[in-house]
């Protein structure tokens, strides 16, 4: 059995637990292709930022079970998983994600609704009259 680190990612209300295998670059997210599962390209380039940073696209194979959240969420989310996999994979990974910003996990969440507002924010219309 190949040596197995696993990382886990959250963002927004999305959370990820990443197993990186070394491998030949396939990537699965909850057991579907990595390009089935993500249409988008921007959220395919998101998740393997960390992977070009250290160079070893090619080189692990990534395995992800993603829930809760959208595309963008679970995307961010995948990618933390693997930065921190990485660096247990190898500690000399990790100046080079942490100067990246990719160890950093993005605290921003969807801020409540208050009472007496339409949204978070949002008054209703003012009227003098």
């Amino acid at each position: 059995m190949a040596q197995t680190h696993l990382g886990t990612g959250r963002r927004k209300s999305s959370t990820a637990r990443v197993r990186l295998t070394p491998g030949t670059g396939a990537v699965t997210v909850n057991g579907r292709t990595f390009e089935d599962y993500f249409r988008r390209e921007t959220a395919r380039l998101v998740v393997c930022q960390p992977l070009v940073a250290c160079d070893v696209l090619s080189k692990v194979d990534i395995q992800a079970r993603v829930r809760g959240g959208g595309n963008t969420g679970q995307a961010g989310a995948i990618k933390l998983g693997i930065a921190r996999a990485l660096v247990h994979y190898n500690g000399e990974f990790h100046p080079i994600l942490r100067k990246q910003g990719y160890l950093t996990r993005d605290a921003r969440i969807v801020e409540r609704k208050k009472v007496g507002l339409r949204k978070a924010r949002k008054d209703v219309q003012y009227s003098k009259r």
